[in-house]
């Protein structure tokens, strides 16, 4: 039996600057269908080929797959169902299915408005798709359909969802299939090297309001930090890859098994070989400190820091438990380690002013990270957030859920002067660093590292891909008020998911009534107030426990 899996051909002007990423979700997949004994499998790979439709349609008639495959953050949505619709005129027998975090959670607005979506896998892949590739393999699609959990799909009229799957517990087990990909292709511009992003852990002990992590891998759990630097290991004899980044939402969470991986990294002779990168919190640097060497010595030389905002209304919005100040230490932490520092700020909320973004741009060259970026605030269409802001989401093109364009209109300013004021602070920033920081600080891999970096940014700019500049029309101050996103406005929520929302409200609202009913029924000592927990990311009690 043939498989085919197919990356959709997306592109905004986003983390592309930095490089072409390998599609890890097809390694992962096609290692365990491999290990259920189904080799026939081919990966089509066409964004990083930027593959013209025709091109796809033709590879996929030749192919003539018994299922074809693809999967979709939500910018790429429309662009995997292209797939699928191309599928079903070129190779019109075989199963189309899709696979990722909006189809997870949205499937029933992607089943009523793409009838080329024959079936969506509804969380993690790998234990689900060998179901699926089993009941196609023995002739049982789609009549066993319903016996595979994790599957949402059309009967008639009516789409249903079967009982979620569980979890994968043995994370360890899952052997990627890396040879799948043209490594050739996946290079990190700033070192002109290859990159991967292996997964060190998957999920979040955290349930923050306006992130997904959580809600699509459910429970957090962490690899052997052995069986991850194996994999590493094999990256690099097997595949030349010269750089990572850890895919993980936040790898220092468990500070105990991050440890082991560093010192194990040590151990193989690895950093002399590849370098790596992390996302992480403030508070996470605050508490390593004195580890920070150790990390730096395992290979660790890029931080990007979720600061968030400068302004401390507007942490305290997003429910960040850092302090202004917390953030500027945390660089200087890192700076002082020798590992570069990227700084995140969130911008484009409804309370968004010219004021609030010159004040980015300020606490950003106060702090000095070595590279600052900053990301429109979007809301993801499938956490309680995006539901909580109602009206002031007015556009549904889900294509533009990218982080560059504005999705919501702030009440002070239009969506392109709120694009300019970015415009300005990437000017501004990073022409001061490239005239009078990246030539001078440091010689050799630090030198060489933001140079590239810098590379990086003017070649996109030169392209006009940066930040969709070219697709929005954008040229410079003098061109803000002509300024076209090229919004959708026909897209809409499709009633069925708008229904299945308002099914969800009303049982939180009823689960809310629930708990107050019984916190009112339970009355503390006199003199004994009732404290607020600690807060974690995105203001959840939960932290994970230090062993």
């Amino acid at each position: 039996m043939r498989i085919v899996f197919v990356h959709p051909n997306y592109h905004s002007g986003g983390a592309e600057i930095a490089g072409n990423w390998p599609p890890a979700w097809v390694a992962y997949l096609a290692g365990s269908l491999k290990a259920a004994g189904f080799d026939d499998i081919h990966f089509l790979d066409a964004m990083t080929n930027h593959m013209p439709d025709e091109d796809l349609r033709a590879k996929l008639a030749e192919l003539q797959p018994d299922i074809v495959g693809t999967t979709a953050i939500t910018p790429a949505i429309y662009e995997a169902e292209k797939v699928l619709k191309i599928a079903s005129e070129a190779c019109p027998d075989a199963v189309r299915l899709l696979g990722g975090i909006h189809g997870t959670f949205m499937y029933k607005q992607v089943l009523a408005e793409a009838p080329e979506v024959e079936v969506i896998i509804r969380g993690e892949g790998e234990e689900i798709m060998v179901e699926l590739a089993r009941c196609v393999a023995e002739g049982r699609w789609p009549e066993d359909q319903r016996k595979i959990k994790g599957l949402a799909f059309r009967e008639g009229d009516q789409i249903v969802a079967t009982q979620a799957a569980s979890t994968v517990k043995d994370l360890d087990g899952i052997n990627p299939d890396w040879s799948l990909l043209e490594w050739d292709k996946y290079i990190y511009v700033p070192l002109g090297v290859k990159v991967a992003i292996p997964n060190m852990a998957r999920g979040c002990p955290f349930t923050c309001s306006f992130c997904s992590q959580w809600k699509f891998w459910r429970d957090y759990r962490v690899r052997d930090p052995i069986k991850v630097v194996d994999e590493i290991e094999n990256l690099v004899d097997n595949h030349g890859v010269g750089f990572f980044i850890l895919a993980d939402e936040e790898p220092t969470i468990n500070r105990r098994k991050f440890i082991q991986f560093c010192e194990e990294l040590i151990a193989r002779g690895l950093p002399e070989k590849i370098q790596w990168g992390i996302n992480t919190r403030v508070t996470d640097i605050m508490r390593d400190k004195e580890l920070l060497p150790l990390y730096r010595k395992a290979g660790l030389v890029h931080v990007s820091l979720g600061t968030e905002a400068a302004a401390q209304l507007k942490l305290d919005q997003f429910n960040k438990e850092t302090k202004v100040e917390e953030n500027k230490e945390a660089i200087r932490l890192l700076r002082e380690a020798d590992i570069f520092t990227e700084a995140q700020f969130i911008v484009g909320l409804d309370n968004e002013t010219a004021e609030t973004l010159e004040e980015t741009f300020q606490m950003a060259w106060d702090w000095q990270p070595d590279l600052a970026n900053w990301a429109m605030y979007t809301p993801w269409p499938f956490t309680p957030l995006f539901q909580e802001l109602g009206d002031k989401v007015e556009v549904f093109d889900f294509s533009k859920y990218n982080f560059v364009t504005p999705i919501m209109a702030p009440d002070a300013m239009t969506r392109g002067e709120l694009l300019d004021g970015v415009m300005k602070n990437y000017r501004r920033f990073y022409s001061r660093k490239a005239l009078f920081h990246y030539p001078w600080r440091g010689t050799g891999y630090r030198r060489k590292y933001l140079l590239g970096c810098l590379k990086a940014f003017l070649k996109a700019g030169f392209e006009r891909k940066f930040y969709d500049l070219g697709k929005a029309n954008y040229w410079g101050p003098q061109s803000k008020d002509k300024v076209n996103f090229n919004f959708d406005r026909t897209r809409k929520i499709a009633k069925a998911q708008m229904d299945d929302w308002e099914a969800a409200a009303d049982r939180a609202s009823q689960a809310k009534a629930r708990r107050k009913a019984l916190d009112t029924s339970f009355k503390l000592p006199e003199g004994h107030e009732k404290r607020e927990p600690i807060k974690a990311c995105g203001g959840g009690s939960q932290q994970m426990e230090d062993v």
